[in-house]
Formats: C-alpha cells, sequence, structure tokens
C-alpha cells in the first residue's frame, strides 16, 4: 500500500467515525432535548463546542484574522450551510415525526451525495468517472435497502410526515454544500482552525436568528438533563465528529467523502437495534452489505 493510497484510507475511516458519532446523536443524544425549541438546541449544539475549545484552540483566533475575504466567504458558507441550516432542518425533521418514522428522514437526507457531487463538479472542477457513478449508485441502493427494504417510502402518513420529509432534503442540500464548500476552505485552513471558525460562526448565525425573529435565548428552560446532553454531544457528536470530518476531508476528494458519509444511516440502523431492539430483516441486511462494499470502493478510487 502506497502512502498516498493509505492517507486515502486513513481519511475515509474518518469520514465514517464521524458519521457513526453523528447516528449515534440521532438515535440516542439529540432526541432527549425535544423539549427545547429547535433554534435555540441549534444555538447550544455550536455554543457549548466553541466555549469548550477556548482553552486549546485560542490561538487560532490570530490565523482567522489574517484569513483573506474570499476564505472568510467560504468559511460563513460552511457555517450557513453546514451548521446552521443543515442542522436546523434536519432537528426539525426528527421533532416533527417524534422519531418514530426515522426511516424517511435518514434516506432523504442521504440525497446529500447528489447535492454535494454537483456541487463538486461546478465548483470545485472534479471529474466524475463512470466507475465512481456506479460505486455512488451501489451506495445508495445499499442505503436505500437498509432503509426500506424492497418497499416504497411511505409518506402519506400525514402533514407532519410531509413536512419533515422536506425538511430532510433541504438538510441534505445543506450538509452537501457544506461538503463542497468545506473543502475549498480547507485549502487555505488546517482543519483544527476550520473546525473552530465554522463553530463560532455558525453560533453567533444562530444567535442572531434567535434574537431576530424574537424568541430569546431561553437558558431558564434548561435542566439539569439538558446541560448534561448538550456539554455531552457538544464534546462527541458536535465538535468531536466535525473534527474527525475535516481531518478526514484533507486526505480525500470531496465526492469521496460525500458517499462515505453513507455510513450515516448503517450506524443508526445498527444503533437502533442495540439500544431499542429494532431488528433488521434480510434486505435490511443485505443493504448494508452492499453500502460497506460500496464505501470501501469508493474510499481507494482513483477517478
Amino acid at each position: 500500500m502506497t502512502s498516498d493510497t493509505r492517507a486515502k484510507a486513513i481519511g475515509a475511516l474518518a469520514i465514517c467515525a464521524a458519521a457513526f458519532l453523528w447516528a449515534l446523536d440521532g438515535v440516542a443524544l439529540t432526541p432527549r432535548l425535544h423539549e427545547l425549541p429547535v433554534p435555540f438546541v441549534v444555538f447550544l449544539l455550536h455554543l457549548i463546542p466553541f466555549a469548550l475549545m477556548q482553552p486549546f484552540l485560542f490561538r487560532r483566533y490570530r490565523r482567522l484574522r489574517e484569513l483573506p475575504a474570499r476564505d472568510w466567504i467560504f468559511l460563513v458558507l460552511v457555517s450557513v450551510s453546514g451548521g446552521w441550516l443543515g442542522t436546523m432542518a434536519i432537528v426539525r425533521a426528527l421533532f416533527l415525526v417524534q422519531f418514530n418514522q426515522l426511516s424517511v428522514v435518514v434516506l432523504l437526507q442521504k440525497l446529500q451525495p447528489v447535492f454535494a457531487i454537483a456541487l463538486a463538479t461546478l465548483f470545485l472542477g472534479e471529474r466524475i468517472g463512470l466507475r465512481f457513478v456506479a460505486k455512488a449508485v451501489a451506495a445508495l441502493a445499499g442505503a436505500y435497502l437498509m432503509t426500506f427494504g424492497l418497499g416504497a417510502p411511505n409518506l402519506a402518513a400525514g402533514g407532519a410526515t410531509a413536512e419533515a420529509a422536506g425538511w430532510a432534503v433541504l438538510a441534505a442540500a445543506a450538509f452537501g454544500s457544506a461538503t463542497v464548500f468545506g473543502k475549498r476552505l480547507l485549502d487555505s485552513l488546517d482543519f483544527r482552525t476550520a473546525t473552530f471558525g465554522r463553530y463560532g460562526v455558525t453560533a453567533l448565525v444562530a444567535l442572531a436568528w434567535l434574537l431576530g425573529t424574537g424568541g430569546g435565548v431561553p437558558f431558564a428552560e434548561m435542566r439539569g438533563h439538558h446541560w448534561l446532553l448538550a456539554v455531552g454531544i457538544g464534546l462527541t457528536t458536535g465538535s468531536g465528529a466535525i473534527f474527525l470530518f475535516y481531518f478526514g476531508l484533507t486526505r480525500v476528494r470531496a465526492v469521496v467523502s460525500a458517499v462515505c458519509e453513507l455510513c450515516l444511516p448503517l450506524s443508526a440502523i445498527l444503533l437502533d437495534y442495540l439500544l431499542n431492539d429494532s431488528v433488521l430483516g434480510p434486505w435490511q441486511w443485505a443493504g448494508a452489505a452492499l453500502l460497506l462494499a460500496a464505501i470501501t470502493a469508493v474510499s481507494a478510487t482513483r477517478n
């Protein structure tokens, strides 16, 4: 194995690990914050990690001050799309269905590679070969089988489900956009500075939204378990996952990253089984195997 291939493999594994942490968040952590307003949850999930980073990354302020205006544009785009808008949309989608129909939301969020691949082609000039397209389609097919088996998505369960589906598609577009903008940003910043800047800018955007919409910042609604969850999320599935994601993104192309992130639905289903005794059917296991095979192939692709 060459050093270049090894670096790509490590990058792909880091992105898959980040996806696992995000799945853990969706299955076991963020649902427990459902008593709080969604915009406030988004604000907390960025403010707390940013505060915890201060003792370790405070020297990154100097690097951010030296950042050219063009790169600041990409930092703001990443923060608004993947940080604020994407998080707002997926949390709202999960809250709308009360975490009882996660399959629809998870699958629709996995439209993310479609947006990421299209944007990578437009903005980064990344060329997409037919082999890569075939592997990406295989990964999407695996994600579909895991989520729905051979059945079709049922969006007729009520207005809330249809609305949640719309928010999930918006989240997919936002996260896909952030993958591409993040790749461009990492041409100028190391992943630690990019993470630090993203959380700071996103927290400011979320705060501005709270104040601008008249909702205020309802810290008074926070209880002890809310604080424990928010801090736990910030240390693991929040900043920890983003650090892993950006570390991986410096070693693989944006289109490879987008497909590796399909580890999220696989992890979500496995965690659902371990934590909630939700048993996978035969076609879901087939989808899991197909997805893993496709992600392995994509991580080593040179197309």
